[in-house]
């Protein structure tokens, strides 16, 4: 199983977003700065905001991709606010 995830830093109000099998090893290795090349290292606590159940990697790469190109925070949040929406995003 697969997960698009969306990581929440409160001090800069921003996200960040991914996917990966253990969405919970992954949140520990962004927070303990394991990946030296993503925005994740500039800070050690973020926090799951959401994560969206992907059937496969094509399918959790597609919705990640397609999550970073909308570049909104609404849209986000919206996504969260609104969990009809990512039922959409099946391929």
């Amino acid at each position: 199983m697969f997960f698009v995830y969306i990581l929440f830093l409160k001090f800069r109000d921003s996200f960040y977003i991914g996917q990966s099998v253990d969405i919970e090893k992954r949140i520990e290795e962004q927070n303990n700065h394991v990946y030296h090349k993503t925005e994740t290292k500039k800070a050690s606590d973020w926090k799951l905001y959401f994560k969206i159940e992907c059937t496969s990697r094509k399918q959790a790469i597609l919705i990640e991709k397609h999550i970073k190109r909308m570049k909104s925070k609404i849209y986000i949040q919206n996504l969260k606010k609104y969990p009809e929406i990512y039922p959409l995003f099946k391929i």
